[in-house]
């Protein structure tokens, strides 16, 4: 079974990890980015989506990345939510387990979760030989193409070991 392990120990599966982002958290994260955005940077946005569905985790997804991008322009390091960055990099991960499933590299991104994914020998056991390990600014911009993977590995903010632990060929995710 393919999964995502939370910081607790707890395996989520796919579908489970979709349905852990109820529309209150998402509209409390989406909430918070809307504030640092107004706040920090000065930006008003529009209202809200009508429902809890894709349209809310879209709008926390934007906010998080504008965030980012503003922050960047800055030379500063984004002020993130840590509720809407936790949904965000989560989303992510989802994503990258939907475009390369299996059990052989795992992706760490703490303090949040760890993934497996990539067809090969599955890690059961033990330290996996594959191991990709980040923090959540880091992975949002690899995720979405903002940062290359061969400069997240020289910055130092991406390490990466094991034959199988070059993700760069699933990346971006948008």
């Amino acid at each position: 079974m393919d999964g995502l392990w939370t910081g607790y120990g707890r395996a989520i599966t796919v579908r489970m990890a979709r349905r852990r982002y109820d529309g209150e958290k998402l509209r409390a994260a989406l909430t918070a980015t809307r504030t640092i955005l107004r706040d920090r940077f000065g930006e008003q946005s529009p209202g809200s989506p009508d429902s809890d569905g894709p349209d809310l985790l879209d709008a926390v997804i934007e906010g998080v990345l504008r965030i980012d991008d503003l922050a960047r322009n800055e030379g500063e390091e984004p002020p993130h939510d840590r509720g809407a960055l936790r949904v965000v990099v989560g989303e992510y991960a989802q994503r990258l387990v939907e475009r390369a499933p299996g059990r052989s590299v795992e992706l760490r991104v703490p303090p949040y979760l760890a993934v497996q994914v990539v067809e090969g020998p599955p890690h059961t056991r033990g330290n996996p030989p594959n191991v990709v390990e980040t923090d959540p600014v880091t992975w949002l911009r690899l995720a979405t193409g903002r940062s290359r993977w061969a400069e997240a590995l020289a910055s130092g903010r991406l390490a990466a070991s094991g034959e199988r632990a070059d993700l760069s060929r699933y990346l971006p995710l948008d």
